[in-house]
């Protein structure tokens, strides 16, 4: 539900703070008002989102595969990076809600928001946790955060805007940063074409935080999953490939799921 979140958003045209003005509406006090869906996730574009993220078949692929526990292991890594107290943990480009929920239930103090463009995503995604509230927005502009209201920011797969993170992110916060390691999905990429890992993501992650961060810790996390043709094709559709290959397998996979698990904090 949105109604933990609250405290922490801001007014997209004024920078004002939200409250509740009744159950399908909240608004600051200058009267901007921001509705929100019968799904429970909040539209704070104020009507400028220039994309619109996953799709609806994307996010449906997502949402199986996850259930299926095949990365749980992330999830687990992200429980243990992360430890934001009684504070908020915000999930930029927060998909189903999945990651965020597993991070919530290990950290029962804390309060959620995940954001994202991707209207089929926060369907999911506001009703993934009792503590987590969903937000229309969009990760390359200002986001509809207090300054130093995050206690941790979840960074799973999504853009990443440096200067927005730092700004929103407390003093003695962090931010994990999930990236796919070399490896990752190799053995799709090499039968289906798939879009390769970019060599350069390091060097692109950091010019994404800029002088504002410190990388304090990173390890790699993996596993081996053996995927049957359905999955197989589950998470092809998933993935960005989805968005230029047919996912045509019709044969059970073995496959490696790499990823790299970066913790970042204030310079």
């Amino acid at each position: 539900m949105i109604d933990g979140a609250l405290p922490y958003l801001r007014c997209p045209v004024c920078g004002g703070t939200l409250a509740g003005a009744d159950e399908r509406t909240i608004r600051c006090l200058r009267g901007h008002s921001f509705d929100i869906a019968r799904q429970g996730y909040v539209n704070l574009t104020a009507g400028r989102s220039p994309h619109s993220g996953d799709t609806a078949d994307m996010v449906a692929d997502r949402d199986a595969f996850l259930a299926e526990g095949h990365y749980d292991f992330i999830a687990d890594a992200l429980a243990v990076a992360a430890d934001p107290g009684d504070g908020l943990i915000l999930d930029a480009g927060t998909g189903t809600g999945r990651y965020l929920a597993r991070v919530l239930d290990a950290h029962p103090a804390a309060v959620g928001l995940g954001i994202d463009v991707s209207k089929p995503a926060l369907r999911r995604a506001a009703r993934a946790h009792p503590r987590a509230g969903a937000a229309l927005a969009d990760l390359w502009g200002p986001l509809p955060l207090a300054d130093g209201s995050a206690g941790v920011i979840l960074d799973v797969f999504a853009p990443r805007n440096g200067p927005e993170f730092r700004r929103v992110l407390r003093p003695d916060g962090a931010l994990v940063v999930v990236t796919p390691a070399p490896d990752h999905l190799a053995e799709l990429i090499d039968a289906f074409g798939l879009l390769k890992v970019d060599p350069d993501k390091a060097d692109r992650v950091a010019d994404a935080l800029g002088t504002a961060f410190d990388q304090v810790t990173g390890t790699t996390v993996r596993r081996t999953l053996r995927l049957t043709a359905a999955e197989t094709r589950t998470l092809i559709g998933m993935t960005p490939s989805a968005h230029h290959v047919v996912p045509r397998a019709d044969a059970a996979h073995e496959v490696t799921a790499a990823v790299e698990v970066a913790v970042y904090r204030p310079a």
